[in-house]
């Protein structure tokens, strides 16, 4: 029983649909996430939802996250390991 089921889903709500992140120079992630969590740390470039360039947050530790709306995922640039979007 899903006790939340007839709450709206909002950008500041749990994930309801997870997915793994394979980063990719040109194809642009299936789904735009809430966030991104980061299980081996690392770099991560990608593109925010209304950015006009790439960004890379650096030096993230294991088990952060990422509180970004982004579009892509960059494997140049990208050196953290299983990245998973929060949707």
């Amino acid at each position: 029983m899903d006790r939340f089921e007839s709450f709206q889903d909002s950008a500041f709500s749990p994930s309801r649909s997870p997915f793994t992140i394979v980063p990719s120079d040109i194809a642009a992630l299936p789904t735009v996430p809430k966030g991104i969590y980061v299980g081996i740390g690392g770099d991560v470039t990608l593109r925010g939802i209304d950015g006009a360039q790439d960004v890379t947050y650096r030096n993230l530790p294991d088990a952060s996250y990422i509180a970004v709306r982004a579009s892509h995922v960059r494997a140049t640039g990208t050196t953290a390991a299983n990245l998973i979007a929060e949707a």
